[in-house]
C-alpha cells in the first residue's frame, strides 16, 4: 500500500496525511475515514516513510504519523499541525500533539477534527447544494407510548436512502446507547456554538456525531435540567443553523414538553406523529393537548398530525440497529410514504 485513493475533492491545501508503516492499521484507519460523511479534508495515506519525506506538503496539511514511523525529518515538511499516533504512552517530542493510537477510531477522528478546527481558516464548500431540510416531529403528551422507538425506527429507515439526523430532547433519554458518558460532548455543548459561523458549527457538530447504523445522532443532554433553560428563540436558531448546513435531508425530532416553544417547533415540522394508547387517561391527555393547540391557534399543527396507536405492538428488538425489522418497522414503512410525498 503506497498511497490510498483520495477521499474527496476539496480545495487546495485542505489535506490530512496519514503515515504508518503498520500496513494493517493504516488500511483500517483509511477505510474508516473514507466511510465518514462530510469530512473537511482530502485523505492521503502512506506506509512508506521515505516516499512521504520526498513529498511536498501543502501549507495547511494536517500530518498524522505513527510514533514508530516518526523521525525529526517530518518536521522539515512544515505541516500546519503535526500529530503523533502514540504507541508507547511517552511524549518524546515537544510542540507536537499526541493521540492514543490504540483506541476507538471514532475517538481518534474526534481528536483530529478538534485539531483541524484550530487551523481551519478558509470556509468549506457546502456539501449538498440545494438540499432542503425537512423536520419530522414526534411528540405525545402520553408517556410510555413508544414515541422514541417509533422515532428511531423512522430515522433508521429514512437514513438508508437519505441523509438523516436524529435529535432526542427527553429529560431522561433512558437508552444507554444514546446517553453519553460524562466525558462525551452532548447537545448542550453544541448549543454554545450557535453564534459561531457556519463552518465552525459544522466542524463542532462533526466532532459530536454518533451513529446507529446509517442514522446520525447527537447525544442528548446528560442533564435534563438544561432543557428547561433553553429559550424558544434558541431552539429555533439551533434548527435553522442545522438547516443552513445543507447537510441533512431529514431531521427527526423526538420532542418533549421540557422544551420551551414546543408548539413553535411543531409548527416547523412538515409532519408530526403523536403516539398514544387506548386507555381512558391516555385519551384524556391527548384531548387536553389538542384543545390547547386549538386554543393557542396552532390548528395547522393539528392538521399535519397523525395519531399512532402502538399498544398492539408487544415486542421490540433488543438492539437499536435491529429496529428496522418487526411490527413497528412495518408500520413505520407505511408512514415513510407520507413523509416522502
Amino acid at each position: 500500500m503506497k498511497e490510498a485513493t483520495r477521499q474527496t475533492k476539496t480545495s487546495k491545501g485542505r489535506i490530512l496525511v496519514l503515515c504508518d508503516t503498520e500496513e494493517e492499521y493504516a488500511q483500517l484507519m483509511t477505510d474508516f475515514l473514507k466511510k465518514q460523511k462530510n469530512l473537511p479534508w482530502e485523505l492521503r495515506t502512506y506506509t512508506d516513510v521515505q516516499e512521504l519525506l520526498r513529498t511536498e506538503l501543502e501549507q495547511e496539511s494536517l500530518l498524522v504519523v505513527a510514533e514508530s514511523a516518526f523521525t525529526e525529518d517530518f518536521l522539515k515538511l512544515s505541516p500546519a499541525r503535526l500529530v503523533v499516533l502514540n504507541e508507547s504512552g511517552l511524549m518524546r517530542w515537544e510542540n507536537i500533539s499526541y493521540v492514543d493510537k490504540y483506541q476507538k477510531a471514532e475517538n481518534v477522528l474526534r481528536f483530529l477534527l478538534e485539531i483541524y478546527m484550530e487551523i481551519a481558516d478558509n470556509p468549506l464548500p457546502r456539501l449538498q447544494k440545494g438540499c432542503k431540510t425537512v423536520f419530522i416531529g414526534n411528540y405525545s403528551p402520553v408517556h410510555r407510548s413508544m414515541q422514541t422507538s417509533m422515532a428511531l425506527t423512522l430515522g433508521q429507515l429514512l437514513a438508508k436512502a437519505h441523509s438523516t439526523l436524529y435529535l432526542n430532547f427527553e429529560h431522561y433519554a433512558g437508552l444507554a446507547e444514546l446517553v453519553p458518558d460524562m466525558q462525551t460532548y452532548d447537545m448542550a455543548d453544541l448549543l454554545y456554538f450557535l453564534s459561531a459561523d457556519r463552518e465552525k458549527f459544522r466542524l463542532r457538530l462533526q466532532t459530536m456525531l454518533k451513529h446507529i447504523g446509517p442514522l446520525d445522532y447527537i447525544p442528548p443532554m446528560k442533564s435534563g435540567q438544561n432543557l428547561l433553560t433553553i429559550t424558544a428563540v434558541e431552539w429555533l436558531g439551533f434548527f435553522q443553523k442545522i438547516e443552513e448546513l445543507e447537510q441533512y435531508e431529514y431531521v427527526i425530532l423526538d420532542l418533549t414538553e421540557s422544551m420551551q416553544g414546543l408548539f413553535q417547533i411543531l409548527r416547523l415540522c412538515k409532519k408530526v406523529f403523536t403516539a398514544t394508547r387506548e386507555d381512558r387517561i391516555a385519551q384524556s391527555k391527548l384531548l387536553q393537548y389538542e384543545q390547547l393547540l386549538a386554543l393557542c391557534e396552532y390548528d395547522d399543527v393539528l392538521e399535519k398530525t397523525k395519531r399512532l396507536n402502538l399498544s398492539h405492538i408487544r415486542r421490540l428488538p433488543e438492539e437499536l440497529e435491529q429496529m428496522t425489522k418487526g411490527e413497528l418497522a412495518e408500520l413505520a414503512r407505511d408512514l415513510l410514504q407520507e413523509i416522502l410525498e
